[in-house]
């Protein structure tokens, strides 16, 4: 198929799709005219890539997971993949942790300016 089929059976852009194949993440042949072709097994591929992307990884660190998905039998390349899913969740744990800290310096904030608005109404009213 042609990357304006693709990109209609996988809801992204021909833009992406070719960002896709400019990290390695996918592949296609191109016809005598240059056009690029995709196997059918590309649109389960995009769903991968898309799902990997809404987890918050890069397309560096999608490029050491999707060999797990090519070479599943490679204990080598399963142990790199499972190192980089570790540091992606330990980096997704930070990002949490900040986003907490981040919540729990704005509840500060909003409690003392509930204080100082329901001040200043007690003093607007006398």
């Amino acid at each position: 198929m042609r990357i304006g089929e693709l990109s209609q059976r996988t809801g992204v852009s021909p833009r992406s799709l070719r960002y896709y194949e400019e990290q390695g993440l996918l592949t296609s042949t191109r016809s005598e005219a240059g056009q690029r072709h995709y196997s059918d097994a590309a649109v389960q591929r995009v769903s991968l890539i898309r799902q990997l992307f809404d987890a918050g990884m890069s397309s560096r660190v999608i490029a050491t997971v999707l060999p797990c998905v090519d070479i599943p039998g490679d204990l080598g390349v399963a142990e790199e993949t499972f190192t980089a899913m570790m540091r992606e969740r330990d980096r997704i744990d930070a990002e949490v942790a900040h986003l907490l800290e981040t919540r729990d310096a704005l509840d500060v904030l909003i409690k003392a300016n509930s204080r100082h608005r329901a001040k200043l109404s007690r003093t607007s009213r006398l």
